[in-house]
């Protein structure tokens, strides 16, 4: 039940980390999701620090249960990223929705990557 407890807390932390990207970026009303953009860049970043970590040191299971997947889970929008995406197809914004898609997948990678470089 402790692990529950573990992920819905760090669920709950990168959900509200999330929800602060996006109300900080809302005045600004790009066409573009850069919240969501950014939130799933900075999520990736996070992530590859932990991974690097916990490369060297064996990471315990409340930091993998409250960090990686509760905050890492929480924090990152896949679904946020394929609605918005969709959106930007179905307005005609069909340029923006292919940079949404490969500049999501190639950032995202390239954060996890450094993260881990970051941690290593």
């Amino acid at each position: 039940m402790y692990s529950y407890f573990l992920v819905f807390v760090g669920g709950g932390l990168g959900s509200i980390c999330r929800f602060g990207i996006a109300q900080l970026l809302k005045p600004y009303a790009f066409v573009f999701p850069f919240a969501t953009f950014l939130a799933n860049a900075l999520s990736c970043m996070v992530l590859g620090v932990l991974v690097g970590m916990s490369l060297k040191t064996e990471a315990s299971s409340v930091q993998k249960l409250l960090l990686m997947t509760g905050f890492c889970g929480g924090f990152s929008t896949f679904s946020t990223f394929s609605n918005e995406t969709l959106q930007l197809f179905q307005t005609g914004q069909t340029a923006y929705a292919f940079v949404n898609i490969i500049g999501n997948l190639l950032v995202c990678w390239l954060c996890i990557y450094t993260g881990i470089k970051l941690a290593g």
